[in-house]
């Protein structure tokens, strides 16, 4: 009785294997607006890493929904809160609140008191970020030819 050994692979061929397999989607998820609030001008998120996070909230005069992933908190603010602003490192700003690569939605850790609004005003959130990231506002830098 002869014994059959399997056939080696060529990494060539393995490459080749990788390549035509299709990729792993994973649904991009989207912050869920709390049941009873509401987000009348549309809503992005500012991603900011945790270690920040208490030392923002601790500045805001007004902080709206907050959600954490233990490795960032996300911010709820009103749609192209990105216009004219640049968000220093290592910020992350996503369109519709639209979190990629994330397979659990994070866990609500603020919710606001007294509104039924979602947002966090982005203006002084930027303020806050460029000040505890020791980043200068976009505005305040000289301009250059």
């Amino acid at each position: 009785m002869a014994v059959t050994r399997p056939r080696a692979l060529s990494i060539d061929t393995l490459t080749g294997l990788a390549r035509r397999r299709p990729p792993l989607r994973v649904p991009p998820l989207r912050l869920t607006v709390p049941s009873g609030m509401s987000a009348p001008l549309g809503c992005d998120a500012v991603a900011v890493p945790a270690a920040y996070g208490q030392q923002l909230l601790a500045r805001l005069p007004r902080a709206g929904c907050v959600y954490g992933d233990g490795a960032h908190w996300w911010w709820l603010v009103p749609s192209d809160s990105d216009v004219a602003m640049e968000w220093p490192a290592p910020v992350q700003y996503a369109t519709g609140a639209v979190m990629p690569d994330m397979c659990a939605e994070p866990g609500l850790i603020h919710r606001p008191d007294g509104t039924s609004v979602v947002y966090t005003p982005p203006i002084p959130l930027y303020l806050a970020v460029c000040q505890v990231t020791g980043a200068r506002p976009a505005w305040s830098r000289p301009v250059t030819a």
